[in-house]
């Protein structure tokens, strides 16, 4: 294919020969938003008086935790040896909650910056990523970042990933993203190393969306790679997984700003502007066609993102429900992984049954609610999606421990996580302990090296979406690093724990756990609430039960009032008569009586984090 062909169908398209698309791949903190500060800089495409740090980082909350949340693409020029390129770089978020949006900006590139910190090393999310990287038969090279740091050790960590990748300690690039050392050499190895887009220029246009973000004032602004064909401005459109049509109002590429062109030829990268209003019509890894000439066949590797954790999300003040419900249908513009429908408890009243791709993103949607919207938020405790099977052979899926059914249970299948741990050497027995103890299946162990190991296990999810890297981290000193992906499901002995308070079961309170763990779950909500409900007038019993066989107990006693204050001698039988009456009282106000929880309570015990029982104390 010739690159005239392709400038003749696409008005300004660069040559495919001059395009190099690639990504930076890397473990969270090893300086991939650094090196791109500084390759935006040294192409001149961001002016030094606008630069700043994290610069293609947007959000607030993405700055403030050193993370990537979107992906963002920008194009930059580059020259050798007198030869104009353009480098399409797309930047990839480096969260195991993400790996779906790294697969797709993957699948739109042809080579891959495997970045390492050179103080720190290999850890899990770069295995993970390089990984996902060979899938998609990327060229890879190997770089170390932060070489200028007094602690690194680029000799040792090079010889560590030569010999992952399979290449010389001296084919790995040394840069610095902080002073920028190395990152012009860096940029001239892209240009060599990463082969040019392959396209057919002729062909019906077909273009994957690999990211979609809101715009409040032009509506969703789609990201896309060309990867055959070319799109105009102008054009009407077909989202080939929806088949909803749309025109182009305008089409362009991001320098770093968003600059309209004429149209996008094979191999380039750009963005796309409908005037939608709705991201779910702009789905991540969907194929863009032609109206007019539709493509027949999608671009391979579309699937739907599937909520992995559920929690549920309560105001704390009732009346800001609405405001709560309009804030996530907001939120659900950026977020096309936001799973959500209205629920009600009665310990916390109205609120939302929220799914999302992992603790992460749980984490994230919650402080933008209450950072952008202005709200006061309870997360219930987060849990996984159960499959039960009844005798009857009825099938019911369980997102939420109330919804688990009563009668004869045939089986519960529970999801489960191939996970891979790196951990330095001296900690392998505080790490197998940890796993055990959430029933995990260990699959392998290999050492990277010496000093540092690489372990396999296979997890149920529902064990590691809560405490489980807190605990990892503590037991390592934090030198340890954690990635899973989904990986099934399997048969679980898993039972569903009700607290009774005065013999009522009370919901909000109920927990689905394996049953080698109801007791100890049991014990500890038994006792946590003995602590947190105010004594009443008469004895409450509060019971862990599985089904109708009780498991742990215990008891707050009855405040008892003086009725003998006012009696200064005088014959026993008074005392006596008005100690009985008491007593009478206490038995016919047990039978009658319902018990008080106050929300302080109920928010104390049910919140995933201590932050929101101490907001319901303040």
């Amino acid at each position: 294919m010739s690159p005239q062909a392709s400038t003749a169908h696409a008005p300004n398209a660069t040559p495919p020969a001059q395009i190099r698309n690639f990504c930076i791949i890397a473990h969270i903190d090893h300086g991939k938003s650094t090196l791109a500060d500084r390759m935006l800089q040294i192409t001149g495409v961001v002016e030094e008086r606008k630069m700043r740090a994290q610069f293609l980082d947007r959000m607030d909350i993405e700055r403030e935790r050193g993370i990537t949340i979107k992906s963002q693409a920008v194009r930059m020029p580059w020259e050798v040896l007198d030869e104009s390129f353009t480098l399409n770089m797309i930047d990839t978020p480096g969260h195991v909650d993400f790996t779906y949006e790294v697969s797709r900006s993957l699948a739109a590139c042809e080579g891959a910056i495997l970045l390492v910190d050179a103080a720190q090393g290999i850890e899990a999310q770069t295995l993970a990523n390089l990984y996902l990287a060979m899938e998609h038969e990327l060229t890879i090279i190997p770089v170390l970042n932060k070489i200028d740091l007094p602690g690194a050790m680029p000799e040792k960590y090079a010889d560590e990933l030569a010999g992952l990748i399979g290449c010389e300690p001296e084919d790995v690039l040394r840069v610095s993203g902080k002073t920028g050392e190395g990152v012009e050499d860096l940029l001239d190895e892209i240009v060599a190393q990463f082969p040019p887009p392959e396209g057919q220029a002729d062909a019906p246009s077909r273009a994957m969306i690999f990211d979609s973000v809101y715009d409040n004032y032009r509506g969703v602004v789609t990201y896309v790679r060309v990867v055959d064909g070319h799109l105009e401005s102008r054009e009407k459109i077909v989202m080939m997984s929806t088949k909803a049509t749309h025109e182009l109002l305008e089409i362009g590429v991001i320098s770093p700003d968003m600059t309209p062109s004429k149209g996008l030829g094979v191999g380039e990268v750009g963005y796309l502007i409908t005037g939608v209003k709705d991201v779910r019509q702009s789905k991540v890894g969907d194929t863009v066609t032609s109206a007019a000439a539709p493509a027949e066949q999608a671009i391979g590797g579309y699937k739907e993102p599937r909520p992995m954790v559920f929690s549920g999300l309560y105001p704390m003040d009732g009346s800001d429900y609405p405001v709560l419900r309009d804030a996530l249908d907001k939120l659900k513009l950026n977020d096309a992984a936001l799973v959500y429908e209205p629920e009600t408890s009665a310990a916390l009243g109205f609120g939302f049954r929220c799914g999302f791709l992992g603790l992460l993103h749980l984490e994230i949607i919650r402080e933008r609610l209450e950072r952008e919207f202005n709200l006061d938020l309870i997360s219930t405790h987060p849990n996984v999606v159960y499959q039960v099977t009844m005798d009857d052979g009825t099938r019911l899926e369980v997102t939420n421990p109330s919804e688990f059914p009563y009668g004869k249970v045939d089986e519960v299948r529970e999801p489960i996580v191939k996970a891979t741990l790196l951990t330095p050497s001296e900690h392998i027995g505080a790490v197998m302990e940890l796993c055990q103890g959430k029933r995990g299946r260990m699959d392998g162990m290999d050492y990277l090296s010496e000093d540092r190991v690489e372990m396999r296990y296979t997890l149920p999810l529902a064990e590691i979406v809560f405490d489980f890297f807190d605990q990892l981290m503590s037991r390592t000193r934090g030198y340890a690093s954690l990635e899973y992906q989904e990986a099934g499901d399997q048969v679980a002995d898993l039972v569903k724990v009700d607290i009774l308070l005065q013999g009522d079961a009370v919901d909000a309170f109920s927990a689905v756990v394996h049953k080698d763990m109801a007791y100890a779950y049991g014990t500890k909500m038994a006792t946590r609430l003995k602590e947190l409900i105010p004594r009443q007038q008469f004895e409450v019993p509060i019971q862990a039960a599985v089904g109708s066989r009780v498991i742990a107990r215990e008891t707050i006693r009855a405040i008892r009032k003086d009725v003998l204050a006012k009696c200064y001698g005088g014959d026993i039988s008074r005392k006596r008569k008005l100690l009985e009456k008491q007593k009478e009282g206490k038995r016919r106000m047990k039978n009658i009586g319902t018990v008080e929880v106050p929300q302080e309570a109920f928010i104390a015990a049910l919140s995933s984090d201590g932050s929101a029982g101490d907001k319901a104390k303040k």
